[in-house]
């Protein structure tokens, strides 16, 4: 089934089957005949696939059915405003409505039942920031929670690596996370730190994967302006395919010590 079968829309899928199973259409398929059927620009491309098809084997009434399916599978495919949501934080302006990106995070995290991954490369102001997610590990004990932030070397700035680490465990334990709560795993990119800046580079994904269902993806950082006050675009997305990618690239970091593990 190619291309320009799939490019049509299931009720033409289905008078293709109609004209099939009635003999209406039959073998050697071409461009009139498809035409017949339908009022279609590509009607020489469908009838090459379906002469292809033909060649195979695959008799008219199984080509009916084959269509009939595919028709079904189109109908039942949740459209693209059903699974994509744009968040647009920023000034309000005539005829957009924005969203607060941390009123999408905080939603987020307030569903999590299983997993929550967070990617960002600048935080700030986190006690704030992440007090929802807090929360949710404090009602879910089992809900797994993977931080990957960005710690990076200041410019002649020559302390150890290791050094540099445990003080950004210490800050965010102290200033960037709610007190008195659970603490996330959170793991680092070593060449953030290194004494060798020509190797240097940043951890610099934004993205939330909750229960390998849900992703946000924004430009956004895990700041009080990038959530709140900041012209921010990103995309809300309901798709295990791309969560189960996502979080699968960051565990093979981890796995193949890409990653480190800061807490």
């Amino acid at each position: 089934m190619n291309q320009s079968l799939l490019s049509l829309a299931p009720s033409d899928l289905h008078a293709l089957a109609g004209a099939l199973r009635m003999g209406r259409l039959n073998a050697p398929f071409s461009s009139l005949g498809v035409r017949q059927v339908l009022s279609s620009e590509i009607s020489a491309a469908i009838a090459s696939n379906l002469q292809e098809m033909s060649d195979q084997g695959i008799s008219p009434i199984g080509l009916a059915a084959s269509l009939e399916l595919l028709a079904t599978s189109l109908s039942q495919r949740p459209s693209l405003e059903e699974v994509v949501d744009v968040v647009t934080t920023g000034p309000e302006v005539v005829g957009v409505s924005n969203r607060d990106t941390q009123v999408v995070v905080s939603d987020l995290f307030r569903r999590a039942e299983r997993s929550v991954m967070v990617a960002g490369y600048a935080v700030y102001q986190g006690q704030r920031v992440f007090q929802a997610l807090a929360e949710r590990m404090t009602e879910r004990p089992t809900l797994e929670v993977r931080m990957y932030l960005d710690i990076q070397r200041k410019a002649g700035d020559s302390t150890i690596p290791a050094e540099l680490v445990k003080r950004f465990s210490l800050t965010f334990q102290k200033s960037q996370w709610p007190q008195s709560c659970r603490v996330p795993e959170i793991y680092y990119d070593p060449r953030g730190v290194a004494v060798d800046r020509t190797a240097a580079a940043a951890l610099h994904a934004k993205c939330v994967v909750v229960d390998q269902q849900e992703v946000f993806v924004s430009s956004a950082n895990f700041t009080e302006a990038g959530q709140h006050r900041n012209i921010e675009v990103g995309l809300l997305l309901t798709c295990p395919v791309i969560a189960e990618r996502i979080t699968g690239f960051f565990n093979r970091l981890v796995d193949e010590a890409r990653l480190a593990r800061v807490l």
